[in-house]
């Protein structure tokens, strides 16, 4: 027999596992969809710096693979966990951020090419420094080291910002997502 003293303990133990567990899961596929985003954020930086005009065309096309891939990893992961079930609510978070981040950034902001560029990367930073709340600090690590490299490109890489933003944005993030799995 153990007391409820031990009982305690030993849920409590328990309970710090389970937690463990939760997190790692969690940063598994957080790691592999940012390394993923990285990955594209670097090659789109790059083919917008060597064709400025067709920005719009070049970043519509990027999000809408990125979007994709995305959706599809999240659904081979319920799957490979036994949730059968199409990541619906994921899908319609990434549309519903999108949209409203398209609103403010055409309608409202009218922002130029530069600010458009930190505007989306500080936007989507938001949401991985709200998921760090939720899901584990390196979430956050990640945005605020993000949010720092494109503030310094905005205000000091000139006519390489594009470049910067390839190294700062997307490096960055392929750099925070493959230390997210060695948490």
């Amino acid at each position: 027999m153990i007391d409820s003293k031990q009982a305690s303990a030993a849920l409590s133990d328990i309970d710090d596992v389970v937690k463990r567990v939760r997190q790692s899961r969690i940063y598994e596929i957080a790691s592999l969809i940012i390394v993923m985003w990285g990955a594209l954020l670097v090659v789109t930086y790059i083919v917008n710096y060597m064709w400025p005009r067709q920005g719009y065309t070049i970043w519509t096309i990027s999000n809408l693979l990125g979007l994709a891939i995305t959706t599809a990893v999240g659904f081979f992961f319920n799957i490979r966990s036994g949730a059968r079930n199409f990541p619906i609510r994921s899908l319609i978070t990434f549309v519903l951020i999108g949209a409203f981040g398209a609103y403010c950034s055409i309608w409202l902001g009218h922002f130029g090419p530069r600010q458009m560029t930190v505007f989306w990367a500080l936007y989507g930073m938001l949401f991985y420094a709200i998921a760090g709340l939720w899901f584990g600090h390196a979430f956050i690590v990640i945005a605020i080291s993000t949010t720092a490299l494109t503030l310094i490109g905005y205000y000091y890489a000139g006519s390489a910002f594009l470049l910067w933003m390839a190294v700062a944005h997307g490096g960055g993030l392929i750099v925070g997502g493959l230390w997210m799995r060695r948490i």
